[in-house]
């Protein structure tokens, strides 16, 4: 789901280097290249503004995902949409 550790190659930087960047520890970093961990919308501004990259090149596409997987900005508020009811709850926030 995530290409941190190409955006690290790409930028020549270590993973512990990035911990440090953003106040985690390393095997936060790991865990997340290893997809056992989901970072928050937090944490992803963190490392994409560490590694100096638009937080959309922190995703990469994965066959089979749903269409729909991704982040919305909306009023200054970033939403995580993964489902259709993520989306219908969002789209009923800004109908309000």
């Amino acid at each position: 789901m995530f290409r941190i550790k190409e955006v690290l190659k790409e930028k020549n930087m270590t993973s512990i280097a990035l911990a440090d960047g953003v106040g985690v520890a390393s095997n936060t970093i790991a865990r997340i290249n290893s997809g056992v961990a989901k970072p928050s919308i937090e944490l992803l501004e963190k490392i994409s503004d560490t590694l100096d990259v638009d937080i959309r090149e922190l995703f990469k596409p994965g066959k089979g995902h749903s269409l729909l997987n991704g982040f919305v900005e909306y009023k200054n508020t970033i939403y995580r949409i993964e489902t259709k009811e993520d989306l219908k709850m969002l789209l009923a926030n800004i109908n309000k």
